[in-house]
């Protein structure tokens, strides 16, 4: 079976034109020149991948990275200047705020124009015009000029709508970089949905924790190049270690080498160590209970996590903390110090900090610790160690043996009927997962 989408060594250039053009001669002049007026810019160059039907794929990288290029390719919006776009199905997209709908007509009109142009009749629109008023949840304001929408209601509409058409393959571009909390999850369900009836997405988001959970494979892309295809998980992790080690020579340039002299960490760190190191994290352990390291611990076990620092001058209140990934790249869970109210006002010379796992709740399998500390505004990085250490839990005695997490849940089973309401006790302080985690 044929890619439902390929691009096969696909460039695009733009003619930048630098100087404005006021009078009638000048534009005589340059219509008459060999080449257009103006500096040429390479939005994409040679680039290459293929989606098969049912795939989700992301497009990861910078801003100005030729991301909205590729898919104003893959709608048509654009022609390649050189190579192919194939796409083999109907395509819905939501691009930049503003594309697709009409400013002047209102919020039905518009549901009904685009769907004309995805070649649905009104009779099969006024079919679905109920869900997209329900999903849009905009209320009078739908039959009111789009122009006066806010972007959280156009962006609502405009998903809706897409959504609703029945595409073979759904584009998003940034969708939930606008709108409420409500509106992000109602979005991200449709999208899973879509996922569920083999639907291929192509999927943009900077949220590179979502791409990873929702996309089989991903493309970075970087000043318009391909620097890695191929699955999510591998793709996202080359293009973090890449923004790591630009961190690492952003801030070391800022401090100077003189100031790097004690703290200037080698290449091979570039790859999952950044910050300004003012604070640094100098080791990290994993002790049982008792205080003894260990390599691998088993479910349901204590675990803590030592993190020794060392300040170089006095700092006030840092916030140490700690995130857990699945092998598979799986972001579970990533609490810091300040979240949970702890206050540390003032760390100087060598010391350490203890995250205590009290029941460990993870199932068989390898995952990876990122340990971190920040300043008190949580926005600048003294140390952050981007899943340099490996965590192995082996289960025994245990009934449950497949997915991530135990949820030593108990089961019940009757056949009379009257007992469907009946309402079961919450754990009591002897079960195995009792108290905070």
């Amino acid at each position: 079976m044929a890619p439902i989408i390929e691009f096969n060594n696909v460039s695009k250039r733009f003619t930048l034109r630098r100087t404005q053009q006021t009078s009638l001669r000048d534009r005589i002049t340059n219509l008459a020149q060999s080449r257009p007026h103006g500096e040429e810019f390479w939005a994409l160059r040679d680039v290459s991948f293929t989606v098969e039907k049912g795939e989700s794929i992301g497009l990861i990288g910078h801003n100005g990275a030729g991301k909205s290029t590729a898919l104003k390719l893959m709608t048509r919006i654009l022609e390649p200047t050189s190579g192919t776009v194939q796409i083999g199905g109907r395509v819905a997209a939501l691009l930049e705020l503003g594309s697709g709908f009409h400013p002047d007509l209102s919020g039905r009109e518009n549901v009904f124009l685009y769907g004309s142009l995805m070649g649905l009749g009104r009779r099969d629109m006024q079919q679905r015009l109920d869900a997209i008023v329900e999903f849009a949840d905009i209320g009078n304001f739908f039959d009111t000029e789009v122009k006066h929408y806010s972007s959280g209601m156009y962006t609502r509409l405009a998903f809706a709508v897409a959504t609703e058409v029945d595409p073979e393959i759904l584009i998003t571009d940034e969708v939930l970089a606008v709108g409420d909390e409500s509106f992000q999850r109602r979005c991200m369900e449709r999208i899973y949905r879509f996922r569920r009836m083999g639907k291929t997405i192509v999927f943009v988001s900077h949220a590179l924790e979502v791409v990873r959970t929702l996309c089989e494979q991903a493309v970075w892309l970087d000043h318009g190049v391909a620097r890695e295809v191929g699955p999510s998980s591998e793709v996202i992790d080359a293009y973090l270690a890449d923004v790591n080690r630009r961190e690492r020579e952003r801030l070391d340039q800022m401090r100077g080498e003189a100031d790097n002299a004690a703290t200037t960490v080698s290449d091979a760190d570039a790859a999952w160590r950044y910050g300004s190191r003012d604070l640094e994290i100098t080791d990290v352990e994993l002790l049982n209970e008792a205080g003894l390291p260990r390599n691998i611990f088993h479910t349901l076990e204590t675990v803590v996590v030592r993190m020794h620092y060392l300040a170089h001058t006095p700092v006030q209140w840092p916030v140490f903390g700690i995130a857990l990934y699945h092998g598979n790249g799986l972001w579970l869970t990533g609490p810091n110090s300040a979240f949970d109210g702890i206050d540390i006002p003032e760390v100087s010379g060598r010391g350490y900090v203890d995250y205590i796992i009290p029941v460990l709740p993870l199932l068989t399998g390898r995952y990876a610790l990122t340990v971190a500390v920040f300043d008190e505004t949580m926005l600048h990085p003294y140390d952050y160690h981007d899943r340099h250490y490996q965590l192995v839990v082996q289960t025994r005695r245990l009934r449950e043996r497949y997915g991530t997490l135990t949820l030593s849940g108990t089961w019940a089973w009757s056949n009379n009927p009257s007992r469907a309401a009946e309402v079961y006790a919450a754990p009591t302080s002897d079960s195995p997962l009792s108290g905070e985690i």
